[in-house]
């Protein structure tokens, strides 16, 4: 009876589970219940049946198609027919030709699907679920397989994930796995996710639904009686095929890696147990010729009698000299680029811009908007599909319409083109990828959420009820846009939409292009919608570059108008190519009147600082308006001559110079003029003397210390400008030759204007009124005013009691040399812009959610041969190639991004060559006879043969036609394999990058050459445009050191020289302006300065100033008569550094605090902050340190023994 049992439920069932029979036998046809598939959906005849012996003809497709199942002709049952054989192999290629770059992922894969198709023990391995009726060409109706369950080991399932998991596409940089886990991606893929995608119909690919149910080896539990769990033999990843397929490469599987030492640690601070070791050492270290005065003084004083005598003649003299010099001017040429103002024209980055913008298009323009709704709560999803999820509220229905809307208004916009002669659009001047000479709009690369939909309404607002697992929902926009982030190369997404995932230009939209602001890849979350316009970077020479640069204006006008509507859900930033160079442009601008301003103020303090005010009554008469009219004059005529000289010659200025020179030369000419002023209202003019031979015999006591300071600053200028960088180079030669010109006009015309208000003095004629005399005589006794007593009485002696001596010595010796070790080197981008400028909330926004560093290039030169198996292994990451090959090197760097600043793999152009030849592909094929015999066969002819290396170097040229004309290769000449930086947020980041990128090619580059045929000029480099700004930060701080080194020089040679081979008096002049200048770097560390550029123009600049602060107050200390150290301090303290408080401090301070109402941050920080700190270290170290150390170090010489008593005391009156 119990046998009776089972043949009747065997004939009810049509099956059973036992070895040597199949559960389905044959193709029945088309599965009806699956529409929309990339390939014909043909599903089996369900036939319960014994496995056949398969021969012949039907043995080698077998062979070929399941060699894992083959075990001799003859020798070999299966379950297949030869239609199925040829359904299966149709539907395998697609998927081997992602996974064809590991042998053993590719034949692990194949093995589960033959397996459950043609494996002899069928029915034991699988259980039928779903049938349909299909009828066939001859009328008979039969039953069709449409899904079934099938039964698999998790050993064998969860070997042949391993080994396929870290599969890539080189083209994208991403994993193969991505493309086949459906929503789940390559993070969140597992062996059951992946093979559920494998079984899902609604995937396009797969041709019936298939459960697999995956089980530990030798459970039962769950298993129909009689069946058995599939538990083949999955290869690894580094193993080869039995077929001779080679191990998996590197790239593709970390078993093949060998081992790579890990890059050496990072260096550790210096550090002394706790403490930093600089502190700790400044702690221990530092607790533990006269003649030539008098052959100067000579000299000038008859040269400044002269002047006196004849000022009517020195003054229309010195007029026309410097009308012929500043004529100049209307030729001037002024840089404003950028790239041209701090990288030199042979640096290094140039000539590798120059390179790539040659072989290849420069890199493209980028119009961007990032937008986020902060105020909008988020919300959770249950999806059919997906599960519950969580979206921010940025990522909803209405904000996306929202910003479809905007985004096609702005691909709208037309505009009149005069150099086109014809209404130009965004399709003239747009990177179109895939179409780039004729494109349409719809081929412009625009990358933004809406893309994921094609940018239409109706794909937006689609919805279709579905089932799964027996649940039915409806699915919309928001189950499509799940699976597009996780799956964005896909063509169709999983859900009964059926929807592709590729924008409407034909190219994938990566997430991190779409959305911002998320963690994990939890992409839902996202806080940030990101929408870009890419643009092509047309030369400016290049009549669509103003066509590019309109369209950019219109962008930005649309935006500015969108964000001011008050209907605007978004809250948002923004920025467009020419946005950088607006903001400078417009902030220089609207800065110029704050620097007229401060020239202004600090021409009022000398018109009224240089009066005497000995009585109201002679207030017109002592004042010195019209004589500090007569400086600035001075100080603005050397100005225009050398800009006017430098003109001539054709050599450029740029804004700096026109900011910072007159500044500089203000701040040396008020010193001296101030010097000269005060020295001549202090003497008393002897009996019998002319004011003409006072005023020559006060300029000879004077002159030799105006010499000193600008003798030292114009060589010290003219030594910078060796410099490479060409800003640091133009200012320094225009700031040297005005600085000279102002000690020559100093010398003739100031000392004419000084005499001729003498003149007026004398005769007592007010000073605007000429004709207007007083009767209140002028004092018998010299006006000291009110600062010198001050000093004398108070601050001198204060200052050098032996006490606050060694406090002050040792305070700021230690200070300075300890934070000169903490700067920071670099310029953020963000501080070139002006305080309200939109481009500070764009940088912000970028730093805040933008999820990708920006791409770079590894660019090949000549001389390395592509054609050749060699040259081929030393590049390509595929199987067989060496695993340290040019792509390799770069795939292990990204294993290190915190050292190495790569995130993403270089994407290949020779793996995708690879992978085409490989006949898994079936994209390389040629004619096998005919006229075209050995020709690349199209994909439309049938009768072809499939090649692999023989042909290589041929193929290569068809391959190469293949692709677009703005390709990554270009084999004669040069080639580019791109990469991704991580995210990189300021300029000491984006520094490192460049630095990590050229060791790591430079290494390439070295092991390339040893290939055989390589050129021994053949070199690899990194390039991306942000290169060629932050390559100076490799070697600014060596290049500072120079400058500011040659700087130094001539103040030591020119001090030793014009204080008579006084050595030590040199030495300590030269050590105060180290001291200053050191101290200023220091205090750029506190308050946030970064060294740069522009600093270093600045330090340069305080070696010239300080020598004002320092040079006057050491000659004072060397020509004092006074019997001790201490007493000549005080003495040159008071008369000397009342001047120089007065002259250099107190004129250069109201200028500055001006300057701090300036939007552009440049300048708030650069021009007030730094020289805020130069003028106040510079006046604390000439009027603080400078007299301790000479109180100290002075030279003490018997200064009566070599110049006359009287030209002593008049020196130091």
């Amino acid at each position: 009876m119990f046998l009776l049992y089972l043949c009747l439920l065997q004939v009810l069932t049509g099956a059973q589970h036992e070895p040597g029979y199949c559960s389905f036998y044959e193709d029945c046809g088309l599965n009806p219940a699956v529409e929309g598939a990339l390939i014909p959906p043909r599903v089996p005849c369900k036939d319960y049946r014994k496995a056949v012996n398969v021969t012949g003809d039907h043995y080698e497709l077998f062979k070929s198609v399941c060699p894992m199942l083959a075990h001799g002709e003859g020798e070999t049952l299966a379950c297949c027919s030869i239609r199925q054989l040829t359904a299966l192999q149709s539907s395998l290629t697609l998927s081997k030709a992602v996974l064809i770059r590991c042998p053993s992922c590719a034949d692990n894969f194949a093995h589960i699907h033959c397996a459950t198709t043609c494996s002899p023990n069928q029915s034991q391995i699988l259980k039928i679920t779903k049938t349909a009726n299909i009828t066939q060409p001859t009328g008979i109706v039969k039953e069709a397989v449409v899904g079934y369950e099938a039964y698999v080991s998790t050993s064998f399932s969860d070997a042949s994930f391993r080994s396929c998991k870290n599969v890539r596409i080189p083209a994208t940089g991403g994993y193969a796995i991505a493309t086949m886990c459906g929503r789940y991606g390559a993070t969140l893929c597992t062996p059951q996710r992946w093979l559920d995608f494998q079984g899902d119909s609604s995937n396009g690919l797969a041709p019936l639904d298939i459960n697999f149910k995956l089980l530990p080896d030798g459970q039962t539990a769950g298993l129909p009686p009689g069946a058995v769990l599939f538990a083949g033999t999955a290869l690894n990843c580094n193993e080869t095929t039995p077929t001779g397929g080679e191990a998996c490469s590197c790239q593709d599987c970390e078993q093949s890696c060998p081992a790579v030492p890990q890059p050496p640690p990072l260096p550790e601070p210096f550090m002394i147990g706790q403490l930093d070791g600089v502190l700790v050492i400044c702690i221990i270290v530092f607790s533990s010729s006269l003649a030539t005065q008098e052959f100067l003084g000579s000299l000038f004083q008859t040269w400044g009698t002269i002047m006196a005598r004849y000022p009517l003649i020195v003054l229309p003299v010195c007029l026309v000299v410097v009308l012929a010099f500043a004529v100049g001017i209307k030729d001037i040429e002024l840089t404003t680029d950028p790239v041209q103002l701090w990288s030199a024209p042979q640096s290094r980055a140039m000539r590798e811009k120059a390179f790539h913008d040659a072989n290849f298009d420069p890199f493209y323009r980028t119009n961007q908007l990032i937008l986020t709704a902060p105020d909008r709560p988020s919300h959770y999803y249950d999806s059919l599909l997906f599960g519950e999820q969580n979206f921010s509220g940025i990522i909803s229905k209405d904000l996306i319409i929202e910003l479809l809307e905007l985004q096609q208004k702005i691909q709208a916009i037309e505009l009149w083109s005069d150099e086109l002669n014809r209404t130009a659009s965004l399709k003239d001047v747009c990177y179109a990828p895939l179409n780039p000479d004729n494109p349409s709009l719809t081929d412009c690369a625009v990358n933004s959420l809406p893309q994921y939909f094609q940018n239409s309404m109706d794909n937006l607002n689609a919805k279709a009820n579905m089932t799964e697992l027996g649940v039915t929902k409806e699915v919309d926009w928001r189950d499509h846009f799940i699976y597009c982030v996780n799956s964005p190369l896909s063509f169709k997404d999983i859900t009964a939409l059926g929807m592709s995932c590729m924008a409407d230009y034909g190219g994938p939209v990566f997430p991190f292009l779409a959305v911002g602001g998320y963690e994990n890849e939890e992409y839902t979350t996202a806080e940030a919608l990101i929408l870009t316009f890419s643009l092509n970077n047309y030369a400016r020479t290049d009549v669509k570059f103003k066509v590019a640069e309109e369209w950019e204006r219109r962008f930005l006008e649309i935006v500015q108008e969108y964000q001011k509507n008050p209907n605007t859900n978004f809250t948002f930033a923004y920025m467009a190519e020419r946005s950088l160079e607006d903001e400078i442009n417009r902030t220089t601008a609207e800065d110029i009147p704050i620097f007229m301003i401060s020239y202004a103020v600090i021409f009022l303090y000398i018109a009224v600082a240089l009066g005497e005010y000995t009585s109201w009554k002679r207030i017109l008469v002592d004042s010195k308006f019209l004589v500090g009219l007569g400086g600035i004059l001075v100080v603005g005529c050397s100005v225009m001559a050398s800009m006017g000289f430098y003109a001539w010659i054709g050599f450029p200025s740029s804004l700096v110079i026109l900011q910072v020179v007159p500044f500089l030369v203000l701040a040396v000419g008020a010193d001296n003029i101030f010097i000269f002023v005060l020295e001549y209202q202090r003497d008393m003019r002897r009996p019998g003397e002319k004011r003409e031979e006072q005023i020559g015999r006060v300029l000879g006591n004077v002159a030799p210390s105006m010499l000193l300071c600008s003798l030292s600053e114009s060589v010290c200028f003219f030594l910078g400008a060796l410099s490479t960088m060409p800003a640091v180079r133009s200012f320094a030669l225009y700031a040297a030759l005005a600085v000279l010109m102002d000690f020559i006009l100093q010398m003739t015309a100031f000392v004419a204007l000084l005499s001729l208000d003498a003149r007026r003095q004398d005769a007592n004629r007010c000073e605007i009124a000429c004709c207007v005399t007083v009767k209140t005589p002028h004092p018998s006794k010299p006006n000291q005013g009110v600062l010198l007593p001050l000093m004398k009485k108070y601050y001198a002696p204060a200052l050098l009691n032996p006490v606050s001596r060694m406090v002050v010595f040792l305070v700021i010796f230690c200070a300075c040399v300890f934070l000169m070790f903490h700067v920071k080197v670099g310029l953020n981008q963000e501080l070139a812009m002006p305080s309200d400028s939109y481009m500070l909330d764009y940088f912000a926004y970028l730093y805040k959610y933008f999820e990708v560093g920006v791409p770079t290039y590894f660019i090949t030169t000549k001389g390395f041969n592509f054609t050749s198996e060699e040259g081929i292994n030393a590049v390509c990451s595929s199987v067989g190639c060496d695993q340290f090959s040019f792509t390799q090197k770069i795939r292990y760097a990204t294993e290190y991004p915190e050292q190495s600043y790569l995130a993403i793999p270089a994407s290949s152009w020779v793996d995708d060559y690879i992978d085409w030849l490989n006949p898994g592909s079936k994209c390389c094929r040629i004619y096998t006879a005919g006229p075209n015999k050995d020709e690349f066969c199209p994909a439309n002819e049938s009768k072809c043969f499939y090649i692999i290396y023989p042909l290589l170097a041929k193929m290569l040229t068809v391959f190469q036609g293949l692709g677009p004309t703005n390709s990554s290769y270009k084999t004669h000449v040069t080639s580019r394999f791109m990469a991704y930086h991580t995210p990189l947020v300021n300029s000491q980041e984006f520094t490192a990058a460049l630095e990590k990128a050229r060791e790591l090619a430079h290494n390439i580059t070295m092991t390339m050459r040893n290939v055989t045929g390589t050129s021994q000029d053949f070199e690899v480099f990194p390039y991306t445009v942000t290169y060629v700004y932050y390559e100076q930060y490799l070697t600014i701080v060596n290049e500072g050191l120079f400058n500011i080194g040659v700087c130094l020089l001539p103040t030591f040679v020119v001090c030793c020289i014009l204080l008579g081979m006084d050595l030590r008096s040199g030495f300590l002049n030269l050590l105060t302006i180290v001291m200053i200048t050191v101290d200023t770097v220091g205090v750029m560390t506190l308050w946030g300065i970064d060294f740069n550029a522009v600093s270093l123009i600045n330090l340069v600049t305080a070696v010239g100033i300080s020598v004002e602060f320092v040079s006057h107050l050491t000659r004072s200390f060397a020509l004092s008569i006074q019997p001790t150290k201490v007493e000549r301090a005080k003495e040159a303290t008071a008369n000397m550094g009342s001047a120089v408080f007065a002259g250099v401090a107190m004129t250069n301070l109201p200028g500055i605090v001006v300057l701090a109402l300036a939007k552009a941050q440049l300048i708030q920080i650069f021009f007030f902050r730094l020289n805020l700190v130069i003028t106040l270290l510079g006046m604390a170290h000439g009027l603080i340190f400078l007299p301790v150390l000479l109180s100290f170090l002075g030279m003490l010489t018997e200064a009566s023994s070599s110049l006359p008593h009287e030209i002593l005391s008049q020196t130091m009156r």
